[in-house]
This record gives C-alpha cells, sequence and structure tokens, in this order.
C-alpha cells in the first residue's frame, strides 16, 4: 500500500522503494521481537515457533520468490519490459487478494462490529492519533531540512503507515479469524485507508507552502518528466 501512497502524492520512486526496502529489513528482524514483547506485557503465552512461521511466510519467503522471479526475467530480458508487463499484470492481483482477505475478515468479525461500537472508537482513536502525528511529523522535518515535496510526501506516509495487511495475516494465523486481535487489525485497515488518503489529499493540497521555504527543490527539478522515447521509422510496406 505504501507504493499506492506514494503513487498518488507523486513521490519520488526510488526514494520510496529504498524506504520500502528498509522496513522490510527492520520487519524481517524486529517484528517477531515486538510481537513477542507486547504479547508478553499483555500476560499473553507467547507462541514463538508460530510467530516465527508468521514471519518465515509473510515476509521472508514472499521476499526470496520475488527476487529470484525478478532475477529470471530480467536474464530473460534484459531491456526490463517483460519484468514491466509482470509488474502490471500483478499489482491489480496483489490488491483483489486483500480485498478478498478484508472482505472474508468482515465477514467473520461483522457481528462483533456491530455490537461494539465502544470497542471500534478506542481502537480507532489510538490509530487516528498515531497516523496524523507521524505524518505532521515526518512532513515538518522534511521542511525544515529542504527535503524535495516529492520526498517529502512518500517519507510522511510512510512514516504514518501501520502495515496493516501483515497485522492481519499474523492476527489470523496466532489467533484465528474470529479471534479480537483479528478485530483489530481489520478495524486497523477500515480506518487506515481512509485517513492516509486524506492525508494524501493535505501533502498534495499544501505543497505550495511546502515549497515557499528557501532552498527547498520545485517538484520539476526534483522529478523531472522522462522524455519520450522517439519513434522507430518503419519501412513502408
Amino acid at each position: 500500500m505504501v507504493f499506492v501512497w506514494s503513487n498518488l502524492s507523486r513521490g519520488e520512486p526510488h526514494f520510496t522503494l529504498t524506504q520500502v526496502a528498509l522496513n522490510d529489513v527492520i520487519m524481517v528482524f524486529a517484528f517477531a521481537p515486538i510481537v513477542g514483547l507486547l504479547l508478553g506485557l499483555a500476560a499473553i503465552t507467547v507462541p514463538w515457533d508460530t510467530l516465527l512461521l508468521s514471519v518465515l511466510l509473510y515476509i521472508v519467503v514472499p521476499l526470496i520468490i520475488a527476487n529470484v522471479w525478478r532475477t529470471i526475467l530480467l536474464k530473460q530480458d534484459p531491456s526490463g519490459e517483460k519484468l514491466r508487463r509482470v509488474l502490471a499484470f500483478m499489482q491489480p492481483l496483489s490488491l483483489i487478494a486483500l480485498l478478498v482477505t478484508l472482505v472474508l475478515l468482515f465477514g467473520f468479525q461483522g457481528e462483533q462490529i456491530i455490537a461494539q461500537p465502544l470497542i471500534i472508537v478506542l481502537l480507532a482513536v489510538p490509530i487516528l492519533i498515531q497516523v496524523f502525528f507521524n505524518s505532521g511529523l515526518a512532513y515538518l522535518l522534511n521542511r525544515a531540512v529542504r527535503s524535495p515535496h516529492c520526498v517529502a510526501g512518500p517519507s510522511a506516509l510512510i512514516g504514518a503507515s501501520n502495515f496493516f495487511e501483515l497485522a492481519v495475516a499474523t492476527a489470523i494465523a496466532l489467533f484465528g479469524f474470529n479471534s479480537g486481535a483479528a478485530l483489530a487489525t481489520v478495524v486497523g485497515v477500515l480506518i487506515e485507508v481512509p485517513v492516509m488518503l486524506l492525508v494524501v489529499h493535505v501533502v498534495m493540497r499544501t505543497q505550495g507552502w511546502y515549497e515557499s521555504r528557501a532552498g527547498i527543490p520545485t517538484y520539476e527539478e526534483c522529478c523531472p518528466p522522462v522524455a519520450a522515447a522517439p519513434a522507430r521509422v518503419g519501412s513502408a510496406g
């Protein structure tokens, strides 16, 4: 989803990719210990075998498959055109898979969501505070150090993102579809998506104010448009 937010805010793609790669590396090594710590603080028995298996299945294995597949595609077509076609084909499928998972979760959790509105509010409040505080702080700090707007946008958005896709998968693996943990992650996705769209809107509406600070390059200077490749002249016939 981070790539979606970055694309909507016209973020610099290479910077976004670097951020996502760094986050994935951190998640591989830090996700299991952090979850174990939080479960331990809540006096919940930590199923380390299941937790580590979740990290392996939902982070490590997809990264390995993606890198092996990318290497094979680039060997078959060094120009990268085949890789771009595969990415264009896979992008909507990944979103469809996520939406199907959410639909199933809402189906299992629908009664609880309707029956416990106060719980939903209690889950929503800290998520709202975290998203607005993190994105606002990152955006202002980027302006303070005169980062380009096409860098500040994805920086603010990834700083506010909660990686609920991974949280949903882990909650299901650890506690099941009908658990309170799964409910919390579903509510998280339900709240995060419209809130992140609001943050994207604010980032785009304040671009003029952001770039008014002396020393900040404009979007055109940071991300100049790529010149179109000259058309090939073919023989008539």
